[in-house]
């Protein structure tokens, strides 16, 4: 007998740090530095609008024709990220994640950001689901 697919909600990181759509990208930047973090959920009126990762700055940075301290998150966010349930299965969302290259998900409830599910927390998933059901 097989046991049910978890949901996202049992392997998300959980009250993810986010960021306004109207801040710095120096802001950002240490946001992410000081929270050892890769993935920023970006929101307006604490409505989800978009992603900002270390990737993203990393890039603006990299532009000898940008001058990244007179820009915002807007202007180096992805819009429109994807997000999921927190009850979403779990193979459902890892199977959009691998087929779309995507870092990660933004978990919402209720119109609220309430977690997000990174490449690492997947990695936990995997982990945890062949030392139990493979056992």
């Amino acid at each position: 007998m097989s046991k049910p697919i978890p949901s996202v909600q049992k392997y998300m990181t959980t009250s993810p740090h986010t960021i306004g759509k109207d801040q710095s990208l120096a802001h950002a930047h240490a946001i992410l530095k000081e929270h050892r973090i890769r993935h920023l959920p970006v929101l307006d009126g604490g409505a989800l609008v978009g992603m900002l990762t270390e990737r993203d700055l990393a890039l603006i940075e990299s532009l000898s024709s940008v001058d990244p301290s007179g820009l915002h998150v807007e202007d180096a966010m992805t819009p429109l990220p994807f997000s999921v349930h927190p009850d979403s299965p779990l193979d459902q969302v890892a199977q959009e994640m691998a087929e779309k290259r995507y870092g990660s998900a933004v978990v919402v409830a209720n119109n609220k950001v309430v977690g997000i599910f990174t490449a690492v927390d997947a990695m936990t998933a995997l982990a945890d689901l062949l030392h139990t059901r493979l056992r």
